[in-house]
């Protein structure tokens, strides 16, 4: 059920979704060319590869193309169900003018709150694909490093700690002694 209550003017873009949407950009993700050139992860994975290390980076890539692929075509569905959704809506209220008066205000409010809604769907799927590309990154990237900061237990709980807090990844004051804990780790080093 839609409802007009409390529906806001023209909203500023949120920080959050900007993130996502840098990052998407970054890893190649979203973008104009779709997956067409490089990602600078991919560049980077590449350059300087050995043959033992062509294989990882192929697989690597061929991964990153497959959450492109499925990101490109869940985004396409998304817009689709939008633009329908709101020709069935604005056929309705159309139907409904002539039984009573409807202004362009009222009509422009319900496509708003359609827009807002499919806008959130939107930012879940931006969300959980920059979680894939971290995941992703996380196991083929970084696993080829050999320096090590924490032992493997502590990386894992922060990732674990991150990849939970994508929408607002700088945990507090608190947090941070609990994780220092955790891990067996300072304060600073959080």
């Amino acid at each position: 059920v839609l409802s007009i209550r409390g529906a806001q003017e023209e909203e500023p873009t949120d920080p959050q979704l900007m993130r996502l949407d840098n990052m998407l950009l970054a890893e190649g993700v979203a973008g104009p060319e779709k997956g067409g050139g490089k990602t600078p992860a991919a560049a980077a994975a590449s350059g300087g590869a050995g043959s033992d290390n062509s294989v990882e980076h192929s697989d690597y890539r061929a991964k990153l193309s497959q959450i492109r692929q499925i990101y490109h075509t869940e985004l396409e569905k998304y817009e689709q169900a939008c633009n329908e959704f709101t020709t069935h809506v604005m056929n309705l209220l159309r139907e409904q003018s002539r039984t009573r008066p409807i202004s362009p205000k009222e009509i422009e409010r319900m496509v708003s709150i359609i827009h807002r809604k499919f806008s959130s769907i939107q930012m879940q799927l931006k969300q959980s694909t920059c979680e894939a590309v971290m995941i992703l990154r996380s196991r083929f990237l970084d696993a080829r490093r050999k320096r090590r900061n924490f032992n493997k237990q502590a990386t894992e709980i922060l990732n674990e700690y991150f990849y939970s807090h994508l929408s607002n990844p700088y945990p507090s004051e608190e947090a941070k002694e609990e994780l220092a804990k955790k891990c067996g780790i300072t304060v600073s080093q959080v």
